[in-house]
């Protein structure tokens, strides 16, 4: 399954029950962390994310309520006994802050933790499953957004076409590869007439704060779904611009500028209560605009 779990999507200040940023990406059993605003611990428990799932968070930029709840979260790991490899990727300052918590603290970790310093667009994780790069966005700070990109699955066999065609099994693999058989009298079987191509990868974008900047397409274009802040309403466009924020309206035409298929909102000023009135506006222009609701799974 690939997914992602919303923790917090409020703003720099919890209200109405509403959290500071976090969000889970889960892709084949493995979790990913997207931003650690305060409480994404208590969220985790709350909403059942393993933590042991977890060798990967990505932080998209050093205002507080984006990362104030990860140095709780490296030390829980500790005092749990974590003992997997934790990568943790984010703006080059974030380094010294955690050394300098770790070291205030006398605290030694009881697992190897790797701190991958952000300063350009690059692709900063490439496995088997899973390439993740970042993008720069346009906020008052350096602030990058995150690209999760599903790898295509290997071909699908038919072992029964592949037995008529009486393929061995030893080779089976390299079909699912898009190899051709080739048999000893030289005959070939085409590797599409025993498998079936899977659909391809999908994919994830989560575009960070950022005012409206058409500048983010590129790295967006056609994916299947994103996560855009809508700090305000529309009717506060000026004070979105001049905090380096967005609007409903701005998320949902970049949205459909970019020719994503489906948009989540979210990062809501706590000066709302009630976050109906954000989809409603953002689906004038973007129809398939989701409000991203805290503990919600979103599929993609």
């Amino acid at each position: 399954m690939f997914a992602v779990t919303i923790l917090g999507n409020n703003s720099a200040v919890p209200a109405f029950n509403r959290h500071p940023t976090s969000q889970v990406v889960t892709l084949d059993g493995n979790n990913y962390l997207v931003d650690c605003g305060e409480g994404t611990q208590i969220q985790m428990i709350n909403y059942k994310i393993r933590r042991s799932k977890i060798s990967h968070i990505f932080i998209s930029h050093l205002h507080g309520d984006h990362y104030f709840g990860l140095i709780g979260l490296l030390n829980s790991f500790s005092l749990l006994s974590h003992q997997q490899e934790l990568h943790i990727f984010g703006p080059t300052a974030l380094k010294e802050i955690i050394d300098l918590q770790l070291k205030v603290a006398d605290t030694e970790l009881c697992y190897p933790l790797h701190i991958h310093p952000i300063t350009e667009a690059a692709t900063l994780l490439d496995n088997e499953n899973l390439t993740v790069k970042c993008f720069r966005t346009n906020h008052r700070i350096e602030c990058y957004g995150f690209v999760f990109a599903q790898k295509k699955h290997p071909r699908k066999l038919d072992p029964d076409k592949a037995k008529e065609y009486e393929i061995p099994v030893s080779f089976y693999q390299r079909l699912t590869n898009g190899e051709d058989y080739t048999r000893k009298d030289g005959s070939i079987i085409k590797n599409e007439w025993v498998t079936e191509a899977s659909p391809p990868g999908k994919t994830y974008a989560f575009c960070a704060d950022t005012k409206y900047d058409e500048s983010l397409i590129p790295h967006i274009k056609d994916a299947d779904m994103i996560y855009h802040e809508t700090t305000y309403l529309d009717n506060l466009r000026e004070r979105a611009e001049a905090r380096f924020h967005s609007t409903t309206r701005q998320a949902a035409v970049l949205a459909k500028k970019a020719g994503v298929k489906k948009l989540l909102i979210g990062h809501f000023s706590s000066k709302y209560d009630t976050l109906e009135e954000f989809e409603a506006e953002a689906r004038e222009i973007f129809e398939n605009t989701e409000l991203a609701l805290e503990g919600v799974a979103y599929t993609i």
